[in-house]
């Protein structure tokens, strides 16, 4: 008699095998939705940046005082009124405009009824060239005194690099936090920056006729914002492929295979008897 104690080892087999594949499809498939899913995120976000882009500015009065509501308001545009704070400027160093290397040029702007004394909001005034030869040879800025108009869109304060010193000082630095800075200043900062998109324009006292200043040599080609919707795309490709490519798998070696198998050696010809 044949024994058919094998039998039932391989039939546990092939249900482990086929319930480890529908995981595997599960998650895989799940991933690529959540990239589809991320990527209709950013496109929503796109939206909302351009649909703020094209708001009027928004009032001076109205600038935000905590995080929340400035990321509710960022890329608006903004025109605000305030003295220069020459003496607070900082250049951010390791900045890149245009594919060069350089400075971002940032100082705070102490507005003009702000609301409370030494209210103020810092402004990415926009980019100068780097001396390769002198890293501390700054380009001088022009003196613009006084009460000065300054059109711009709400960001962001700018970007963190990575650093070998967390508390840096001096004009020259590689980042710049704005609740260290506030602290280091006295300053009531607001917790957003200003990235100066026009010329600032003098603003005249009363009686006097109005007046323009020289360009102060900084650029401004700002980067748009990357929402980069095409990596997130790319990787649910290949997380339903890769889901695909389980399933196709499994149905030809856990059923079809084993069908064509087993109906082959059924339609094999008898042997002679001898």
């Amino acid at each position: 008699m044949l024994s058919r104690g094998p039998s039932a080892p391989s039939g546990r087999r092939r249900v482990v095998v086929l319930v480890a594949a529908a995981l595997a499809v599960a998650v895989t498939a799940r991933l690529g939705w959540w990239q589809l899913d991320r990527a209709q995120q950013k496109l929503d976000l796109q939206a909302r940046i351009t649909a703020r882009g094209s708001l009027p500015p928004l009032p001076q009065a109205d600038l935000p005082r905590n995080e929340a509501a400035a990321a509710a308001q960022h890329y608006r545009p903004v025109q605000l009124r305030g003295r220069w704070l020459h003496e607070r400027t900082v250049y951010l160093d390791n900045r890149q405009m245009n594919a060069r290397q350089g400075f971002f040029v940032v100082t705070p702007l102490l507005l003009a009824d702000g609301g409370r004394p030494g209210d103020a909001v810092l402004v990415q005034r926009g980019w100068m060239p780097r001396d390769f030869t002198d890293r501390s040879r700054l380009q001088p800025l022009p003196a613009q005194p006084g009460e000065v108009l300054v059109t711009g869109r709400l960001a962001p304060p700018p970007s963190r690099l990575l650093a070998m010193a967390e508390a840096e000082q001096g004009p020259i630095r590689q980042n710049l936090d704005v609740s260290a800075f506030a602290a280091e200043t006295g300053l009531a900062l607001r917790p957003l920056s200003v990235q100066q998109t026009q010329p600032v324009q003098p603003v005249p006292a009363e009686g006097l006729p109005s007046t323009t200043w020289p360009e102060d040599g900084l650029l401004r080609s700002w980067p748009a914002v990357a929402v980069d919707v095409g990596k997130h795309h790319g990787y649910a490709f290949q997380w339903f492929s890769l889901s695909a490519l389980l399933v196709g798998l499994t149905l030809w070696f856990q059923i079809l295979r084993p069908r064509w198998r087993a109906g082959a050696r059924g339609a094999a010809p008898s042997e002679p008897a001898a």
